[in-house]
């Protein structure tokens, strides 16, 4: 890469830094929490017991009405196709937003990772259920859109078709996480390290084509982090996520 383009990415990244008031925040508890400006944080360790050694903690950098910075630093050992860690940050949903009368799902998100060699993925989490006090890790149905895929790690189900959504191509893989429908559209190849999109999209694609109830489906959590399987020590950095719902 050319020493302007470099400068070019510094001078973005410094600029999507710079809109984000800096506040402060260190999660390493199980579940460790925080939220604000319509934002929340999780240090969300569910899969922790799996490995046979590991850490992670999750960082606030920022946050405004505008979006949310933060990073999560890990190290996992063991079991190597089991899911340890999901850290993420989400837009806070009120209870009762019927996917159906959501016009649109905005969003965009800036990330990187300094160590590539794991066993990891990026990607958006949506889920949704005709309850709206379902609890929010799971749903009747769960949307993944997947940034980045490292080492080999893959979605659940099988992969389906190549579809064509937010001006790029996607490989979706459907499947079932118990008694939950899981639809995941995953970049065929390489890493979308900015990505800007509206999610509705996604969720008409699945009516038209795969009898998706939106009218009876209630938004239960919209968000983005890693899933962490093996690997690091390794950071995962958001410089700026937002989303909204319209």
């Amino acid at each position: 890469m050319k020493v302007s383009t470099l400068l070019l990415a510094a001078a973005s990244v410094a600029q999507a830094s710079s809109l984000i008031p800096r506040q402060r925040a260190s999660l390493c508890e199980l579940y460790a929490y925080w939220s604000g400006n319509g934002y929340e944080l999780l240090n969300n360790l569910w899969g922790k017991d799996t490995a046979t050694s590991g850490s992670q903690c999750t960082y606030l950098n920022g946050a405004s009405n505008n979006g949310i910075s933060w990073s999560t630093t890990w190290t996992w050992q063991g079991a190597p196709d089991n899911v340890k860690s999901y850290p993420y940050s989400g837009r806070q949903v009120a209870k009762g937003r019927k996917i159906s009368s959501i016009n649109r799902m905005p969003t965009s998100v800036t990330w990187r990772y300094d160590n590539e060699n794991v066993r990891a993925n990026v990607a958006y989490d949506v889920f949704t259920a005709a309850d709206p006090d379902h609890p929010n890790y799971g749903g009747d149905y769960e949307l993944m859109i997947w940034l980045a895929r490292y080492g080999n790690v893959y979605p659940i189900g099988t992969k389906e078709r190549t579809v064509t959504l937010a001006g790029r191509s996607w490989d979706l893989w459907v499947g079932w996480n118990g008694a939950m429908r899981v639809y995941s559209f995953v970049v065929p190849s390489g890493t979308v390290k900015s990505f800007s999109a509206d999610v509705k999209e996604f969720f008409r694609y699945l009516e038209s084509n795969y009898q998706y109830p939106s009218s009876q489906q209630n938004l239960i959590v919209y968000q983005v982090g890693t899933e962490a399987f093996t690997g690091g020590p390794a950071t995962f950095t958001v410089d700026n996520f937002s989303a909204d719902l319209q």
